[in-house]
């Protein structure tokens, strides 16, 4: 083979890595790494620190003395003479947690559309969604993040008919028996039941799997038996409630997220006659060749798919069932034309973005009534994601994000649930009875004092005077649908080598001191969140995301605090900042 053609094809599989170095019209700042077994984020499980890692846990000497200087602990109290210890105060302030989620956004007495739902995309998939791997360790990888709900695409076995097989049909993706990820969700739900205890945060919760199906008659009756089968009375298999009640009453009255206790609640398809494509999303510019070829060639054979459910399946939809829209009754009318009992309305991002603005408001009030579910666009086939929090503005409570790799929504995400079961109550313009409008008519103002962080990560085969450390924070708010957030930045932390010239601390690079502080002002909403990035200054390249955070401003705590930061693959880091929080009103 000649060099040049070795070439092209070498820059051809480039192109299809979706954690490569490429220098496209990307913004580095949304980009996370891929997940594995290790990670801990991304469905607000982050929050659940043990004892020995907080431990493990230090505090600068310069961040100490900025402590004292601002009067918050005394010259004891943060044990400037002992660096090498926390003292009783410093080991408090450490501890203490920078949100504090209000008991009310976890209550479970409210009706299931009444909640948003942390919730993963293809969970099956590790990497690219026409030529990554599956595997059932993904599963237990999301559920012990935190997410409720789950994807499950099943079809036919190819050697046996009897044994069903989950994978993305009709791509380069590699299969998995669907009785092993029915058994890696049975193991982690009894993992779960074992371990929980009556705390916010740590109760064992529903689990909502969203099938969707891809198998013939046979095929759909085995999914049914395997699914019984595995899961036994763990399985959601008739209405909870006793006959008499609202909701065999037929008034429409959903089930309460406390009546499904811990119970695996299947999501099952419901065709309309006409329905639309769902594959419709139009190729994007900056997809490679082969990719384009290979997603027209799923489109193709996707429209040949079987879409009779036969009753046996259709009846463990007993509180979901997912429609795609033909018509714009689903938020026009009370009731969609053609409905079933409990329609889920599942639209691509790019489907329901085509309503908004016009219909925001009707869409979130039918939202308090019924379930929606929204996934990523065809084109986002290297593991890219939505932007949830537009959706989540409009009420939307299951918002399918790819889990694969911990980039900027999966952050976000990491925010909104945590500290919960993985369920959070909608705000009450949201919820049955409100107005749909989650702008409160008054303009806020955020301050965030940035006062240094410890044990900032290196680079991979960087030294501490290597990095320039720099915080950059993003605010998120539900109105920003064109994707253009406010941004500030402190300045970035460089030592002083002549120390003799230098009154003060002179921390190392990797204990920097800012005592900065940053300005947003911006429409008052329960659902604003603050991204926050701690990053290096670098000269003559691209500037390196060292850790992040996210934290949803509803949320925050008042006073100092630090916020324990994430690497981009969503693990816990030893890196800790200090910040403090502050509103007004304007």
């Amino acid at each position: 083979m000649s060099e040049p053609a070795s070439a092209n094809i070498t820059s051809r599989f480039a192109k299809l890595n979706p954690f490569s170095k490429s220098k496209g019209k990307v913004d580095d700042e949304d980009i996370g790494e891929e997940v594995d077994s290790s990670t801990v984020a991304g469905g607000g499980h982050s929050a659940r620190e043990s004892d020995v890692t907080k431990s493990q846990l230090k505090v600068s000497k310069a961040v100490r003395s900025f402590l004292v200087d601002e009067r918050v602990l005394s010259k004891d109290e943060a044990g400037l003479d002992d660096s090498d210890h926390l003292s009783h105060g410093l080991k408090a302030l450490l501890d203490k947690p920078h949100i504090n989620v209000p008991r009310e956004v976890t209550d479970r007495s409210h009706p299931l559309p009444d909640y948003f739902i942390s919730s993963s995309h293809n969970t099956y998939l590790m990497a690219h969604q026409l030529f990554g791997t599956s595997s059932a360790g993904a599963y237990e990888t999301a559920l012990i993040a935190g997410a409720r709900c789950v994807e499950i695409d099943a079809w036919d076995g190819d050697q046996n008919k009897d044994e069903p097989k989950v994978t993305h049909g009709y791509t380069l993706v590699s299969n998995i028996p669907f009785r092993a990820v029915c058994e890696t969700i049975r193991d982690v739900v009894d993992k779960e039941a074992a371990s929980a205890v009556n705390a916010q945060g740590y109760r064992a919760a529903p689990i909502l799997l969203s099938l969707e199906n891809h198998c013939d008659a046979h095929g759909q009756l085995r999914l049914v038996q395997i699914m019984k089968e595995v899961w036994g009375d763990r399985l959601l298999s008739s209405a909870i409630r006793q006959k008499g009640h609202e909701e065999q009453q037929g008034t429409g009255a959903h089930v309460r997220l406390d009546e499904l206790g811990s119970k695996i609640a299947v999501i099952v398809e419901y065709h309309l006659p006409d329905e639309p494509d769902d594959s419709s999303d139009s190729s994007s510019d900056s997809e490679d060749e082969s990719d384009k070829a290979a997603r027209k060639d799923y489109k193709d054979k996707k429209k040949a798919a079987p879409s009779i459910i036969i009753p046996e399946l259709a009846e463990l939809g007993v509180y979901a069932q997912s429609v795609k829209p033909a018509d714009n009754s689903w938020y026009d009318k009370v009731e969609m034309n053609n409905s079933p009992h409990h329609p889920l309305i599942n639209l691509s991002e790019s489907g329901l973005l085509s309503h908004m603005p016009t219909h925001s408001q009707k869409i979130a009030i039918n939202n308090s009534q019924h379930l929606m579910r929204v996934y990523p666009k065809g084109t986002r086939i290297s593991s890219k994601n939505l932007k949830p929090l537009p959706f989540w503005g409009v009420g939307a409570q299951i918002c399918a994000l790819n889990w694969q790799t911990f980039g900027a929504s999966m952050q976000l995400n990491e925010a909104l649930f945590s500290g919960t079961d993985g369920f959070v109550l909608k705000p009450a313009a949201l919820r049955t009875g409100g107005d749909g409008k989650l702008n409160k008519g008054r303009k806020r103002r955020l301050r965030l004092y940035v006062g240094g962080a410890t044990d900032v990560p290196l680079p991979a085969e960087s030294q501490p005077d290597d990095i320039k450390p720099y915080v950059t924070c993003t605010l998120v708010h539900p109105d920003d649908l064109e994707d253009n957030p406010q941004k500030r930045k402190t300045s970035g932390y460089k030592q002083h080598k002549l120390g003799l010239l230098h009154k003060g601390e002179n921390p190392p690079p990797t204990d920097p001191i800012w005592n900065e502080k940053l300005e947003w002002d911006y429409e008052d909403n329960d659902l604003a969140f603050l991204r926050i990035i701690l990053k290096s200054d670098d000269s003559f390249a691209r500037n390196p995301m060292l850790a992040v955070s996210a934290v949803r401003l509803l949320y925050v705590a008042s006073g100092w605090s630090f916020i324990r930061l994430l690497d981009l693959k969503g693990r816990e880091t030893k890196c800790t900042l200090l910040v403090k929080f502050e509103f007004e009103d304007i």
